[in-house]
């Protein structure tokens, strides 16, 4: 085919020339996320990852949205910007009413599932899983949603290597009714492990903290770390057949 028909082609059927994200390229790792007392605390490092190599180290992976809410993604990070952009899109148009209500945590949540249900049924999926947290009216609520539309709640939630590895933790420690510090320091504990085991962490992460005063998310810092243990200095011992 010439190129000039081609080129008519695409013009006439701009369907032909559509192109979809086949693979995710700068990706972040885990999303961490706790109800606690007052509202809801979230973690996330700042790392962004060029296929295995560590390229950016300042990567924001958690943002607000609308006066009630806080969204965290692990994933594709270009995705994650065009969530933005249409929860940007979303936020406008509510606040053009100015009926005095806003979208809460649920409302948002509840659209991030449709959102990412409609891009997988269109074999075009935002290659994203998301952590949506709020506090509205003096309710809690925190929920997931992955790639594919798969959405549920709960009390603490993860993405990434933190389903795995971060969850069992919670699991064994979270309580009702936390104070702030102790959300930070189970928090740092979670991130801390997943620091040790996930290759595609980085040692600077964020925390966002949301009430119903509001949003604050904290200036990146880094935890202290520990690299002395036999099963770091030595990993194959006992490990048959190993490299």
């Amino acid at each position: 085919m010439s190129e000039s028909v081609q080129v008519t082609n695409n013009l006439t059927n701009p369907e032909a020339s559509s192109q979809r994200t086949l693979y995710p390229y700068v990706t972040g790792t885990s999303v961490v996320a706790i109800k606690y007392k007052d509202g809801i605390l979230m973690a996330a490092d700042m790392g962004g990852s060029y296929g295995s190599t560590l390229r950016y180290k300042s990567v924001e992976r958690m943002k607000s949205v609308g006066k009630h809410s806080v969204l965290g993604a692990s994933g594709e990070i270009s995705d994650f910007q065009e969530i933005l952009r249409y929860l940007d899109e979303l936020i406008l148009h509510d606040n053009m009413w100015d009926d005095g209500n806003s979208l809460g945590p649920k409302e948002v949540h509840n659209y991030l599932t449709r959102l990412m249900y409609n891009r997988r049924n269109k074999f075009n999926p935002l290659w994203n899983s998301l952590v949506l947290g709020g506090v509205k009216n003096g309710q809690k609520y925190l929920g997931s949603v992955s790639m594919i539309g798969v959405h549920f709640e709960d009390n603490h939630v993860a993405t990434g290597f933190g389903n795995h590895l971060a969850r069992p933790i919670l699991r064994d420690e979270w309580k009702e009714d936390l104070s702030f510090e102790e959300g930070v320091k189970l928090l740092e504990k979670c991130m801390r492990v997943l620091l040790y085991r996930d290759r595609s962490a980085v040692n600077k992460l964020q925390i966002a903290k949301l009430t119903e005063e509001g949003m604050t998310i904290s200036q990146p810092y880094s935890l202290k770390t520990f690299w002395g243990y036999g099963a770091f200095q030595n990993p194959t011992v006992g490990a048959e057949g190993s490299w």
